[in-house]
């Protein structure tokens, strides 16, 4: 008969390191902070024309919110990169006095290295952002950020995710001079929300037999609309369809009936503002709508998890997701699964 103690619990390393996020956040704020400032002051001295953003999977989501913060806090265009066209077609694009940020946790995918190479050969500033310092990412990049969250067990990336978006939130703000101010309550407050795990758990009661889902949010929430779908996806198996609300009215709005389940993520700001009239036509529908943001709109739809209130718009996707990781974790859980080991899943991800 097996030793309990040596029994592996489910989820218990995803749990670990979802508790541990607090922590990290002021890992980055005391001690990596200074450094990020120092590369966003030497970036800005080159003056880059625009930024290109290059990362896979949950790192993509992370670079989507730098590509908001880029636009709204810095006035400069932001594109996120199609790697294959270097990678695989050998386009040659002109790069001089572009920034590429490439964000990867690991640094370790050939794709990544391969692509950030050929732009630093193409002229660009090339700028990592990843969770290894000694990576092959970092070594090809002409400057680097380690976003401090020590090693990652589980395969469904949690606290390296919200990491990465307080670490390119402060390089934006070192970009433009700012002093990120609208980060330094973010551990606590990321501590408060972990702590309500009970309220998780009972919502996670509605997905244990669902279908599929579909998420939707918009601004700076849609970010966390597509990571919170691929963190339900890879440990839950069910389908989620992350969408924009301005997409999500442009025809999709037609699969979802009463019986369908619907999570919004509402930010308290313009993001939020905008969402307004897909909210209205999704109760309008009959759907049965759980909300991620302030308390009036929890009330206003089936069920739903209440943010901390007067946290500045740019920096609350860090705190959105954190209800949503555990959610698809205990989803996971109540389906009987190990949100640790998904099936089919690598750490890292070699694409090429």
């Amino acid at each position: 008969m097996s030793d309990p103690q040596t029994v592996p619990v489910p989820g218990r390393i995803m749990a670990a390191e979802m508790a541990e996020q607090p922590a990290v956040l002021q890992r980055i704020l005391d001690e990596g902070a200074p450094k990020i400032r120092e590369v966003a002051a030497q970036i800005a001295a080159r003056r880059p024309r625009f930024v290109l953003l290059t990362a896979r999977g949950t790192s993509d989501n992370a670079a989507l919110y730098a590509k908001y913060l880029i636009e709204i806090l810095l006035g400069k265009p932001a594109g996120l990169t199609s790697m294959s066209t270097t990678t695989a077609y050998g386009a040659k694009p002109d790069l001089t006095d572009v920034l590429v940020v490439t964000v990867s946790q690991s640094g370790g995918s050939p794709d990544l290295v391969a692509s950030t190479k050929a732009a630093r050969e193409a002229g660009a500033v090339t700028l990592a952002v990843t969770n290894n310092a000694a990576s092959p990412l970092a070594e090809v990049s002409e400057f680097h950020i380690d976003v401090l969250a020590g090693p990652e067990k589980a395969l469904p990336a949690t606290k390296t995710y919200t990491a990465e978006l307080l670490a390119l939130y402060l390089l934006v703000e070192g970009l433009r001079g700012g002093d990120g101010a609208a980060a330094k309550e973010l551990p606590g407050l990321a501590a408060g929300v972990l702590s309500r795990r009970a309220e998780v758990k009972a919502l996670a009661e509605r997905y244990r037999f669902a279908q599929r889902l579909v998420i939707t949010s918009r601004g700076y929430g849609y970010p966390t609309a597509r990571e919170a779908a691929l963190k339900l996806m890879e440990t839950t198996y069910i389908p989620a369809t992350p969408f924009s609300g301005a997409d999500l009215l442009h025809g999709p709005l037609a699969m979802v009936d009463n019986v369908s389940p619907v999570i919004a993520i509402v930010p308290d700001g313009k993001g939020g503002e905008a969402l307004q009239p897909v909210l209205d036509r999704l109760r309008g529908r009959g759907a049965d709508l759980v909300v991620v943001g302030q308390q009036a709109q929890v009330d206003a739809a089936s069920a739903g998890f209440a943010l901390p209130a007067g946290v500045p718009e740019e920096v609350q996707p860090i705190l959105e997701i954190l209800p949503l990781q555990l959610l698809a974790y205990e989803v996971t859980i109540a389906r009987g699964q190990d949100p640790d080991a998904p099936r089919a899943l690598a750490k890292v991800t070699e694409t090429r």
